[in-house]
């Protein structure tokens, strides 16, 4: 799983959390997504992996409801 949020600057950000992390995704995303920023935990091949043109991935902002970071 992947935490994907929209920073202030417009772009995109991808979290993925340490396998081995005693956190669920959730716990992990309202502990390091940044105050007040809403984000949705997807499956790994949401992101694409051809990180080429990764400044110019987007997301709609209302797909990101799964929360906000604390």
């Amino acid at each position: 799983m992947k935490i994907i949020y929209q920073n202030v600057d417009g772009r995109v950000a991808v979290i993925t959390p340490a396998a081995n992390c005693s956190l669920t995704d959730a716990q992990t995303a309202l502990k390091d997504v940044p105050t007040g920023l809403k984000f949705k935990i997807v499956a790994d091949d949401v992101v694409p992996s051809d990180r080429t043109f990764r400044n110019a991935w987007a997301v709609d902002e209302a797909t990101l409801t799964d929360g906000v970071g604390a």
